[in-house]
């Protein structure tokens, strides 16, 4: 079983932190968004640091986030953006304190590394959705799920069908996010036991060669025999080489996990997209699909 952290209400306490990249402008129209849902803003000191392309260096990175980690009022922490650099410094987190005092971790990208380690070590519900540098460009209906999510709303999906779904359905707690960093923690303390789950996988810029690579890195560790099922997100800005690979990454996945005999829904709208609709990492899901149809349910949500 897993810790879900109290849902969000009006007049709680949130804050908005950068462990990785560093960003390019002020957060205003997250602030101005998370005010509309009548919650109060705090922002870190990352928010408006930098140390070469991070928001400051490894130690303030990991100072901040303690800082809120740490502090009882805030309750529930936004990464403000993804890029590069949580893996340099989440060790130098103490993340324990949430094992008493849950809160909402939400990011999604780079910040797959504290969703795992959160999972891992502590047992801990994290919300994979927009993060602040998103919301100018993000659909109403990705942000509506954010709420939804972290205000304790139903949380159910209907998609449309792909003919190349593999039928079924499952119940699993779900895991995952970016397929890079999952192959990147392979062996490390974020590392998660997948068996018995639904994985949901997503990336962005990478070679139809690297996904391949990644994908059976994942499988040669033994990390999808056991899976309950897969929930395939955007794999977006995907690069070629000059002599093509062969294969999309959707068939690249299809064609890794054929011996297993579990659904496999694609084209889920989460990762590097406008309509990154919110999933809770490390909450039970009942997932079906068909060539005609598609649902992801989390139960008591």
């Amino acid at each position: 079983m897993s810790i879900r952290p109290p849902y969000l209400k009006k007049g709680d306490l949130v804050a908005i932190t950068c462990p990785a990249k560093k960003l390019p402008r002020p957060m205003q129209d997250a602030v101005h968004l998370l005010e509309s849902w009548g919650l109060r803003v705090v922002l870190g000191e990352t928010t408006s640091a930098e140390w070469h392309q991070f928001a400051g260096d490894d130690q303030l990175r990991a100072k901040d986030m303690q800082r809120f980690i740490d502090d009882p009022e805030v309750k529930a922490i936004f990464a403000a953006r993804g890029g590069y650099g949580t893996i340099r410094m989440i060790d130098l987190v103490d993340f324990s304190p949430l094992a008493e005092n849950p809160k909402w971790l939400i990011g999604f990208s780079d910040i797959t590394i504290i969703h795992a380690h959160l999972l891992a070590n502590y047992g801990l519900q994290s919300i994979h959705g927009q993060m602040p540098i998103n919301i100018p460009d993000a659909t109403i209906s990705s942000i509506q799920t954010l709420k939804d999510a972290l205000f304790g709303a139903p949380l159910i999906y209907h998609l449309k069908g792909d003919k190349q779904n593999k039928t079924g359905k499952a119940t699993g707690q779900l895991i995952g996010g970016n397929l890079t960093l999952l192959t990147a923690i392979l062996g490390s303390a974020s590392d998660m036991d997948y068996t018995g789950k639904i994985l949901f996988i997503e990336d962005v810029g990478e070679y139809l060669y690297a996904t391949d690579r990644m994908i059976h890195t994942l499988k040669r560790a033994g990390k999808l025999k056991d899976l309950a099922g897969i929930i395939v997100g955007g794999f977006t800005e995907v690069k070629d080489n000059d002599i093509p690979f062969g294969f999309s990454a959707n068939e690249i996945i299809l064609e890794a996990v054929k011996e297993y005999n579990y659904p496999v829904i694609l084209n889920f709208p989460a990762g590097h997209v406008a309509d990154n609709n919110s999933l809770i990492l490390g909450a039970e899901v009942s997932i079906e699909t068909n060539t005609d149809k598609a649902s992801i349910s989390f139960i008591n949500n």
